[in-house]
């Protein structure tokens, strides 16, 4: 029972994001967002979007760092990969 995170290395809205993922479970990550104080808004389909400046918070409370091809293999493992829905056109 782990969460793991990833480096903030994705750009978004002017700023720099990580992800952060559970090998165990969804209830897992959403208690550990919620310890953190992440909004419930930053849950997307597998993970929660962490900016930057929360990196070390998360680190302290025990979230493993992870790059992030380590992070979606983790995620893929435990069964919990939710893929983005294709839009139809």
């Amino acid at each position: 029972m782990t969460v793991y995170i990833d480096p903030p290395t994705w750009p978004g809205h002017g700023r720099m994001w990580s992800h952060l993922v559970s090998d165990t479970s969804f209830a897992e990550l959403h208690a550990f967002a919620a310890r953190l104080g992440a909004p419930r808004r930053a849950f997307e389909r597998d993970h929660y979007d962490l900016p930057a400046e929360r990196y070390a918070d998360a680190v302290a409370l025990g979230a493993v760092e992870v790059g992030s091809r380590e992070l979606v293999a983790r995620l893929r493992a435990a069964g919990l990969r939710r893929r983005k829905r294709r839009q139809r056109t």
